[in-house]
Order: structure tokens, then C-alpha cells, then sequence
């Protein structure tokens, strides 16, 4: 078993050499001074990754709220509360927010808290650095957002920025959306060198690459596509802002340049970027599925193979998005065969966490619910994925509310569910208290109901031809558009008790945890105490593989 199985002999004695130095500060209540200089200049790795996760549902507020004023305007045909470029602003910045704003810092974060404890490793390997990477996050998105309120209008263009819509006919506030995306891409990447030098140096003692958990792996590879990606889109807007105001005629064809350029390099960054909101999931289910399934993930290397997979593959599909642009039909055969070709790596996954479940001894705590509901609601999203990656049937689905169902399965009922998943499964880890199941319990349901009336009706929406973006829609759409609004409210409800479960956690309300927190959990970081100390490692856990089994044993 080459898995990450840990074992520990015992759980119950402080597991840090800090601990007996001084009181045992956990993370969330920061063991630095003077409470706002404690965040501000914290290098703690606990501490950042608390911050970015806190920001990160800020902005799921932010960015929701923008959903549902969205959903809100089309819950019947007509204008009933903006004007067109206002819902055009909305639609904009909402998709910004969503991607750049809730999902990527989710996962940084996770990623932050624990890669470090799941490795053995002390911190992160570049602990100023880190610091930097979350900072920039709040002025980039203090820019994006001003730029709403702005004079002349805010970005109107949609998330995609396509030109010339961005170039020659942008508002002014277009510049500020273009130094935010810097900013971001800036984090994104001082992150990810940060995790790849992390990972690569301070492992334990002991633990070989395929020792290390999945979910490990799933950023280690992560890191290498955003560190891929993001030098891309910093390219691309650069070339917009010097078509705007620097004369160049990049995406200009009365200037020598092409608009169809354009998504070229946005969609050589944006596809990439798309498994870089998948992959960690990936990671996050693959943890959670073992733990309440009581068995070891099945096949662990064909899991590694196939995110390398996965991630070698999406560089090279990126004209999928662009069918109907006037490609050559040897380059739409050549982009759909490699897109159905991604299929093949994500069932392998598929099967891999099914199997891992077929005959445990399953329970159906929260982690677990929005682990199984993962599973089955993205690989719907990978189904319509594949319907859109066939040449003649993608003209009729191109720029329809089908693809807004695909994109929402694999990006709400995908990667945000798997971060409910974690939270939910690392909470009591993180605060030393368990969560009110309950409460989770009805936070998982009404999510799962809200997002299938919300998108669902989406993809007969598509068929039927109606198109994305649109601020007003032709009478025939009214009651599935009216149901997607009922849903998408419904969504949002639940995460006002996803708010109060988790504020009522961190207060101290639930009930004590112990260092192992699940009953089926494995690894290092359930090796040390619940609330996890301010210093998960000062000395590196020995680990030693014995008959094709890791342990791990953390003495005082």
C-alpha cells in the first residue's frame, strides 16, 4: 500500500516541541502580537491560509450577490430592474469575482493550511513570500470592484474580455479591470512557486513521491499550470491596454491585427486555468471518499497518472472554445478528438472513487455527502462537456444557456462543493470543534436542490436556442428561467447556514475534537492535536515504509 497511510501509536499527548515553550496559539486566533499586525505581517502558514479562505467567502457573498441580482433580472421577460449595460457589468464582474475571487483563493488556501501538515513539513518553503501572495489578493479585488462605480460605466464586455469589445469600445474603467488581473495572476503565481518549492523540498524524511496524499499531488501539478497560465492572460490584457491607449493594432484588423488573436490567448490561459479549478477537487475527494469509505483510495497511481494527464492535455485543447470562430476543419477535428480525449483520464478518476466506496464500510457524514454529490454532479458536467466538444453539434450550442449549465455543474457543483467538502472535513482540525451536523446536513441539501433547479433548466434553455448574455429573452424561456431564479435563491439561502454553522463552530460552540477527528482518517496531519497548534512540526515526523506500508510516528 503506497498510499498515504500514516499510523500513529498514539493521539493523545501534545505533539509540539513549541507547545511546552509557550501556550499552544492555534492559527485561528493568531499567535502573533498586536491583533491587526499579527495578520498583517503573519508568515505562519495556518495563519495565511486562514485569511485566504477568509476572503475567499467574502467574495462568495460578493459574487452571489451579483448572481442573484443576475437571476433576478431574468426571472420574466422584460427589464424590470437595470438597464442592459448594468446586467452587462453585473455578468462581468461576477464571473471575475467567482473564478479569481472565491474559487482559486479556496484552494490556495486549503492548499496553505495543509500541505505543509500533510507533508510533515514545519511551514510553507517561502514564508515572506506567502505573506505577499495573499496581500495583493484585496487591492486587486478593490480595483475590480471600483471599477463598477466608476464614471463612463464599469466592464461591459463579460468575463472573457473579448476584443474589440474590450479594445476599442471598452469603458475607461477598463484599466483598472486590466491591473487587477495582473495583480491576481501575481499571487497566482508567488503561490504556486511557493507550493512547488514546498512540496518538492520539505517532505518528511521518508515519504517518496508516490507516498505523498492525493491531494499533494493535485496542487503540485496545479502549480505547474498556473505558473503556465496566468504569464499568458498577463500577456493578453497588456496587448489590450497597448491597443487602447498606446496605438498598437494587436487585435485591430483595420491595423494590420486580429480579434480572433484574442481568444486564441485567452483561451490557451483560460483552459488550463479550468483544471486549475478542478484538480485540487480532485485531491479534496480523493482524502475525503477513503476516510468514510474505511479503505484505502483504489488504484492510487492510476490517480496520479491521470492528473498528469489531465493537466498535459489541457494545454493543448484550448480551440474547443472557439469551433465556430472560422477554424480550419482539420483544426476542429484535431481540438475535438484531444477534448474527448480528457475524457478518458477523468473516468479513470470516475471509477477510482467509485470503487473506493464499492463494498467500505460507508457513513454519510457532511464531508462525505458533498464528496458523493461531487462525483455525481461533475461528472454531468463532464458529459455536457463532451456534448460541446463535437464539432457539428457545438454550432448549435455555442454561446447558449448550455453552456452556462456545463460551466456551472463543473465549477459550482465541481469545485465549490469540493470545498465545502473540505472545510466541513478539515474544520475540526483547523478549530478543535466539531461542526453541528445538522446544520451541514441542511446546508448540503439545499445546496445540491438549489444548484440542480438552478442549472438544470439551463441546458433545455440552450437547446432551445436561447442565448448567453442577454438581458431580456423572447416569452417561450419564462418558466424554466423562472425556476433557475427560484433555485438560485434557494442556493444562496443555504449559505446562510453554511455562514452561521461555521461562525458557531469557530466560537467554540461544538463538540470537543480529538487529534484523529474521523474514524477512518489517515495521515500526518491527523497525527497532531485538534485545534491543530501554531507549529504543527518542529522536529520532521520519521517515517518509514515497512512491508510496502507507510507509517508515521510524531514523538514528543
Amino acid at each position: 500500500m503506497t498510499q498515504d497511510h500514516f499510523q500513529t501509536a498514539e493521539h493523545d499527548h501534545s505533539h509540539d516541541d513549541h507547545a511546552h515553550e509557550a501556550p499552544a496559539h492555534h492559527s485561528l486566533k493568531n499567535g502573533l502580537g498586536p491583533w491587526i499586525k499579527g495578520w498583517v505581517f503573519t508568515t505562519n502558514h495556518k495563519d495565511i491560509g486562514t485569511l485566504y479562505l477568509l476572503f475567499s467567502l467574502l467574495m462568495l457573498f460578493v459574487g452571489g450577490g451579483m448572481a442573484l441580482l443576475i437571476r433576478l433580472e431574468l426571472f420574466e421577460p422584460g427589464m424590470q430592474f437595470f438597464d442592459p449595460n448594468f446586467y452587462n457589468m453585473l455578468v462581468t464582474v461576477h464571473g471575475l469575482v467567482m473564478i479569481f475571487g472565491v474559487i482559486m483563493p479556496a484552494f490556495v488556501g486549503l492548499a496553505n493550511w495543509m500541505v505543509p501538515m500533510m507533508i510533515g513539513a514545519p511551514d510553507m518553503a517561502l514564508p515572506r513570500l506567502n505573506n505577499w501572495s495573499f496581500w495583493i489578493l484585496p487591492f486587486a479585488f478593490s480595483l475590480l470592484i471600483m471599477s463598477l462605480f466608476l464614471p463612463g460605466s464599469g466592464p461591459n464586455f463579460g468575463w472573457t474580455m473579448y476584443a474589440p469589445l474590450s479594445t476599442q469600445y471598452g469603458p475607461p474603467s477598463t484599466d483598472y479591470l486590466i491591473v487587477a488581473i495582473h495583480l491576481m495572476g501575481i499571487s497566482s503565481v508567488l503561490g504556486a512557486i511557493n507550493i512547488i518549492a514546498t512540496i518538492t523540498n520539505l517532505r518528511a524524511p521518508g515519504m517518496g513521491w508516490m507516498q505523498m496524499p492525493l491531494f499533494v499531488w493535485t496542487w503540485f501539478i496545479t502549480a505547474f499550470l498556473l505558473i503556465g497560465a496566468m504569464p499568458v492572460l498577463a500577456g493578453v490584457v497588456t496587448m489590450v491596454l497597448f491597443d487602447r491607449h498606446f496605438g498598437t493594432s494587436f487585435f485591430n484588423a483595420a491595423g494590420g491585427g486580429d480579434p480572433i488573436m484574442f481568444q486564441h490567448l485567452f483561451w490557451f490561459f483560460g483552459h488550463p486555468e479550468v483544471y486549475i479549478m478542478i484538480l485540487p477537487a480532485f485531491g479534496i475527494v480523493s482524502e475525503v471518499i477513503p476516510t468514510f469509505s474505511r479503505k484505502k483510495l483504489f488504484g492510487y497511481h492510476f490517480m496520479v497518472a491521470a492528473v498528469a494527464a489531465i493537466a498535459f492535455l489541457s494545454y493543448i485543447v484550448w480551440g474547443h472554445h472557439m469551433f465556430t470562430a472560422g477554424m480550419a476543419v482539420g483544426t476542429q477535428l484535431y481540438f475535438m478528438y484531444v477534448t474527448m480525449l480528457i475524457a478518458v483520464p477523468t473516468g479513470i478518476k470516475v471509477f477510482n472513487w467509485v470503487a473506493t466506496m464499492w463494498r467500505g464500510s460507508l457513513t454519510f457524514e457532511t464531508p462525505m455527502l458533498f464528496a458523493v454529490a461531487f462525483v455525481i454532479l461533475f461528472t454531468i458536467g463532464g458529459f455536457s462537456g463532451l456534448m460541446l466538444a463535437i464539432v457539428p453539434a457545438d454550432y448549435q450550442y455555442q454561446d447558449t444557456y448550455f453552456v452556462v449549465a456545463h460551466f456551472h455543474y463543473v465549477l459550482v457543483a465541481g469545485a465549490l462543493l469540493s470545498i465545502f467538502s473540505a472545510i466541513y472535513y478539515w474544520l475540526p482540525k483547523w478549530s478543535g470543534r466539531y461542526y453541528n451536523e445538522t446544520l451541514g446536513k441542511w446546508h448540503f441539501w439545499l445546496t445540491v436542490i438549489g444548484i440542480n433547479v438552478t442549472f438544470f433548466p439551463m441546458h433545455f434553455l440552450g437547446l432551445a436556442g436561447m442565448p448567453r448574455r442577454i438581458a431580456d429573452y423572447a416569452i417561450q424561456f419564462t418558466e424554466f428561467n423562472m425556476m433557475a431564479t427560484v433555485g438560485a435563491f434557494i442556493l444562496g439561502f443555504a449559505q446562510l447556514i453554511f455562514l452561521y454553522n461555521l461562525i458557531r463552530t469557530l466560537a467554540g460552540k461544538g463538540i470537543q475534537a480529538d487529534g484523529r477527528v474521523w474514524e477512518g482518517s489517515h495521515g500526518l496531519e491527523w497525527t497532531i492535536d485538534s485545534p491543530a497548534p501554531y507549529h504543527s512540526f518542529s522536529t520532521p515526523p520519521a517515517i518509514q515504509t515497512i512491508s510496502g506500508e507507510v507509517h508515521g510516528r510524531y514523538e514528543e
